[in-house]
């Protein structure tokens, strides 16, 4: 601020305080009068020397102005109008996800693959223009890249340089797991002595099927050509890597694949695998085993022998934990078929624990999700004109006497007049609600402690959810296939991020709603650089508390605003890290990455 001494054509000089900024609109300095004070003829009547004292007087408001203290004056046309196309809305929100996205020094990482190449585009700003958007505003990268100016970062390139620059992050997609991985092991002390493993599927709205997108069990049950997605996580629901496979390939068939990739590139040492009952066959408990690891599969106990079929209902054994929960378990050497290496099947045994439990609790649960697909078959015998193979998924089971035809998947005319409900099929299967059983290598742990390695893979079953929920990964726009694994690396990386900022919370809010709450912290501008905000939450203040970063602040400068977003790129370390009887400062994150940067570069094939 200043004090303003403008002539007047009467020739006398009129006096008011003033203010100068560089409008961000225009791109050019305007001032602003701050207070009109008079003419100064009329001024000396009352002060001594009034370009003296308001001279000191501007002097203190902008010491105050300084200090934050001094109010903001701000004066608005009762019929000022907005221009056509205004669009003053900013997201702050993304500053959150902006520390993290440094503290795991993904620019370093893009900007050293890119040094030496060719292309001109920035994937830096690439990859934070898709990564923040993917989780504040998820769209297709068309539409990602029109609302660009949601951000305050500087994104100079063009909707090209988006879909070449996918093909680069496809090409470097593994080392780029791979130094995520080695950074939230240094920062977060990442536990893999334990880690859970899981498949699903996305689907694409295409017609015609190709060598990845194929049709297969979809787990939405859509006719859509789908890809596989094999992914490992950690302890704390942070994924470690994961793999594209056809739409058409099993479950079953993708551990092996996966398990050769993280051991050989991210040396884990003996890992024990948590994974579901669609993972389970010989092949993958040998070839588990013969790697030196550990494993903790659910087991079907509807698909199992007889022999395992009685001894689950088999009262004898069972500990009771209250009325609703029961529990035992054996040893048991267990014969398993494993394919030689010329294709054939030869028998192994193997020594393991084998942990039944039942719970009311569940079999209730089992009994009321049985109802409805119950419904749907005998409302498939009554009308089976309504029905085919796609549309029957789940009823198909109950009714006898179904035959498809194997090209349309209509049910065929000669069957329908036969159709009865199977009772058999539906008592069998009743006898076995509530009955949950887990095998494993780990026999020496306790009953306890299995179930509980068990039950942290419903995190791994949230990821998939966040990720086509929250994160809106599916339907994929996208044909080529490095294109689509680029797509999947971005999503991977934001759900990193997201899951990275939910265990610094403690867990304490949902990602839904760390997400809701991130993507409404934004602001619009007013006048002269302020913007305006007008939303805080409990979320956003623990947030804030955490990164630190200050989301309560009801007015900021484009200033203040640059200043934060500018900070957040700075090195920081988590509090894990900081050792107890050394100052923060002590650590420094270019000395420790010195340690890892040439193993990185050797893993992926630069040194």
């Amino acid at each position: 601020m200043y004090l303003k001494k403008s002539k007047r054509s009467s020739g006398r000089i009129y006096l008011s305080i003033a203010d100068g900024y560089r409008d961000k609109e225009r791109r050019h300095t305007r001032t602003v009068t701050i207070e009109s004070l008079g003419y100064l003829d009329e001024l000396q009547k009352q002060y001594d020397d009034p370009i003296a004292f308001f001279e000191q007087k501007v002097k203190e408001l902008n010491e105050q102005k300084a200090m934050k203290k001094a109010p903001i004056v701000l004066s608005f046309s009762p019929n000022e109008r907005l221009l056509i196309n205004t669009d003053n809305r900013k997201n702050f929100g993304y500053a959150a996800f902006s520390k993290i996205y440094h503290e795991l020094e993904l620019d370093n990482f893009l900007k050293n693959r890119q040094r030496h190449s060719k292309e001109e585009y920035d994937a830096n700003a690439i990859m934070k223009l898709l990564v923040f958007s993917r989780l504040l505003y998820p769209a297709s990268k068309k539409k990602t890249y029109e609302n660009r100016d949601i951000f305050f970062e500087r994104f100079d390139f063009s909707l090209d340089d988006i879909y070449r620059c996918l093909s680069f992050f496809n090409k470097h997609s593994d080392a780029l797991q791979l130094w995520v991985h080695e950074h939230i092991k240094s920062l977060y002390e990442r536990n893999t002595n334990l880690v859970y493993y899981d498949v699903t599927n996305y689907y694409f709205e295409i017609d015609e099927q190709d060598e990845l997108r194929r049709k297969g069990v979809s787990k939405e049950h859509r006719p859509d050509p789908i890809v596989q997605m094999g992914l490992f996580m950690d302890t704390n629901g942070i994924p470690i890597t994961y793999k594209l496979f056809p739409g058409n390939a099993l479950d079953k068939t993708t551990l092996m694949p996966m398990l050769r990739k993280i051991q050989h590139d991210y040396s884990l040492g003996r890992i024990i695998v948590v994974a579901d009952k669609g993972i389970i066959t010989g092949d993958n408990i040998w070839y588990t085993l013969s790697a030196g690891n550990g494993y903790v599969f659910s087991y079907s106990v509807r698909c199992a022998d007889k022999e395992f079929k009685k001894y689950v209902l088999d009262e004898n054994g069972y500990t009771y934990r209250g009325d609703s929960f029961k529990i035992k378990s054996r040893l048991y050497p267990r014969e398993i078929l494993v394919t030689t290496t010329k294709g054939k099947k030869m028998k192994k045994a193997v020594d393991e624990k084998q942990v039944i439990f039942y719970s009311e609790e569940y079999a209730l649960k089992a009994k009321y999700e049985r109802a409805a697909t119950i419904e749907k078959a005998k409302d498939l015998i009554k009308n089976p004109a309504k029905y085919n193979r796609a549309t029957s998924y789940g009823a198909s089971k109950y009714v006898k006497n179904l035959i498809f035809d194997e090209e349309t998947g209509e049910i065929l005319e000669s069957a329908r007049q036969h159709l009865a409900f199977d009772e058999e099929r539906l008592k069998e299967e009743e006898k076995f609600d509530g009955y949950y059983a887990i095998v494993t290598s780990e026999y020496k742990e306790s009953d306890d402690k299995i179930i509980e390695m068990y039950r942290g893979l419903w995190k791994i079953e949230e990821s998939f959810k966040i990720t086509k929920s929250d994160i809106e990964s599916r339907p994929v726009y996208l044909s080529l296939k490095e294109h689509i694994d680029a797509h999947f690396l971005i999503c991977f990386i934001s759900l990193v991020i997201v899951r990275i900022l939910e265990n610094r919370l403690n867990g304490k809010y949902s990602v839904s709603a760390i997400l809701e709450s991130l993507a409404k912290s934004s602001c619009s501008y007013i006048q002269e650089n302020y913007y305006l905000f007008d939303f805080n939450n409990d979320v956003l203040e623990d947030i804030g508390k955490e990164l630190g970063i200050d989301f309560g602040k009801k007015i900021m400068t484009l200033g203040e605003i640059k200043k934060i977003l500018g900070e957040v790129k700075k090195m920081t370390f988590p509090l894990q890290l900081l050792d107890k009887n050394r100052k923060p400062e002590s650590l420094h994150f270019k000395g420790l990455m010195g340690f890892f940067y040439p193993f990185l570069l050797q893993k992926s094939g630069n040194l």
